[in-house]
């Protein structure tokens, strides 16, 4: 029996690992190590979330999850716009990276929403 693909699972894992990819070039190529930190952390850790959330023992820890994942979003938003701003990254960089994460962050709003762990 074939497996039903997770879009917020696949979007997740495939926004993670463009965030390895690009922080790998901040290091290398701007000697950047700080932020690239923070956006490493918070933007592989959407991902994590969601795995767990997907492995979770009861509607309330999914639900614990998700909720994680969508802050982690949020603060990887916070640390592209940063970056951008701060010239360590080109706006074509920052604008295909930026519509990614917003896109997730609608997914796990509405993944949230329908939990009834946020209301409207």
């Amino acid at each position: 029996m074939e497996k039903k693909e997770n879009v917020i699972q696949r979007k997740t894992f495939d926004f993670a690992v463009q965030v390895v990819l690009l922080c790998q070039r901040l290091n290398g190529e701007k000697r950047e190590f700080v932020l690239s930190k923070q956006l490493l952390r918070s933007g592989t850790s959407i991902g994590a979330n969601v795995e767990e959330a997907i492995a979770g023992i009861s509607k309330a820890d999914f639900s614990a999850k998700i909720s994680i994942a969508y802050k982690e979003a949020q603060e990887t938003g916070y640390w592209l716009r940063l970056l951008h701003a701060t010239s360590y990254i080109d706006s074509v960089t920052f604008e295909t990276l930026y519509a990614d994460y917003v896109e997730i962050s609608k997914i796990l709003f509405s993944i949230l929403r329908s939990t009834g762990r946020v209301k409207d």
